[in-house]
């Protein structure tokens, strides 16, 4: 589920304020958004005050200063209010979100599978295959070539099918290449092979 981004909070001052500004335009009259539980014309007050006391800080006055970073403080307790209705109201739909001016979270990058992964089997010279299930397969091919990839489809040899989409493959030469790879079967039809993974048997 989208999530609204609090980092507007890190922007500088100077990026703060026109960005805070885009959020008020673009929640204003939002049919997504009819009743904030900020009121705009507070943000828009405060975004109002926060520019005029960054002008003010310009002059390095240690009062402006102080005075620029309470309204700072309080544009962020504003908005704050604000990301939390708007992430309520819009229950995750990401049109909603960016409709609203402010930004979306980013999702953590969710670690592909492997199509086929080789592990050490549970005896020396056997390897277990992993691969990536695929849907409404019923079996599972699967083939290994020893040393080099085989320049032509006979070179490769069957290791044996299963109908779960992993495979132990025992009786290898320990310390030499081997090439696995697999395919699926499918009510369409047999996939193409996956590319060629190389493991050295030990």
């Amino acid at each position: 589920m989208k999530k609204v981004s609090l980092s507007f909070i890190r922007l500088s001052v100077p990026t703060k304020i026109p960005f805070c500004r885009n959020v008020v335009n673009d929640l204003t009259d939002n049919p997504f958004f009819p009743s904030p539980d900020e009121p705009l014309t507070n943000a828009k007050a405060g975004v109002d005050k926060l520019e005029a006391s960054e002008l003010a800080a310009r002059d390095g006055s240690h009062t402006a200063i102080a005075a620029r970073n309470a309204d700072e403080e309080e544009v962020d307790r504003i908005f704050r209010i604000l990301a939390a209705y708007v992430e309520r109201i819009s229950a995750g739909d990401e049109v909603k979100i960016l409709s609203s001016g402010f930004q979306l979270t980013k999702q953590p990058a969710t670690a592909s599978k492997a199509v086929l992964a080789v592990t050490e089997g549970a005896n020396s010279g056997s390897v277990k295959l992993i691969a990536k299930a695929v849907e409404k397969a019923g079996a599972y091919l699967w083939q290994y070539a020893k040393d080099a990839i085989p320049d032509t489809e006979t070179g490769w040899m069957q290791a044996g099918t299963s109908t779960q989409a992993t495979f132990d493959i025992a009786g290898l030469t320990v310390a030499s290449k081997y090439y696995f790879r697999v395919a699926a079967i499918t009510p369409d039809g047999t996939t193409d092979y996956t590319a060629p993974v190389l493991k050295v048997v030990s």
